[in-house]
């Protein structure tokens, strides 16, 4: 029987592992053990971190459209309560970015909503 050296497959296996944890801090990205834990806790939290993001995302919406909308002399809740009343169907996103890039529009969405 022939003998079989690993070396390559093994350094493919350790390469392919590397890759993945490209831009983590410390050793994390240059030693294979501590790389392999931290690809397992990184690859668990993946799903976590996207459903935070959205969260974030929704929040700051929030506090954009609750400025604007005590620049106009009214406040966040009433605004939104108003708009579900007038059966207007923006949403927080779209309201944000008005907020922010379109006073004048959503000056005019706060009077129609009023």
């Amino acid at each position: 029987m022939t003998r079989v050296k690993r070396g390559t497959l093994a350094h493919k296996k350790r390469e392919r592992l590397l890759k993945l944890t490209k831009g983590y801090r410390w050793g994390r990205k240059s030693k294979e053990r501590l790389a392999k834990e931290a690809l397992l806790h990184g690859l668990s939290r993946m799903f976590r971190g996207r459903k935070e993001k959205k969260r974030n995302f929704r929040s700051l919406w929030q506090t954009k459209i609750n400025a604007a909308t005590r620049t106009e002399g009214t406040k966040y809740s009433s605004f939104i309560s108003a708009l579900k009343k007038k059966d207007i169907k923006l949403d927080r996103k779209m309201l944000a970015m008005l907020a922010e890039e379109q006073p004048t529009v959503f000056k005019k969405i706060v009077e129609f909503v009023k």
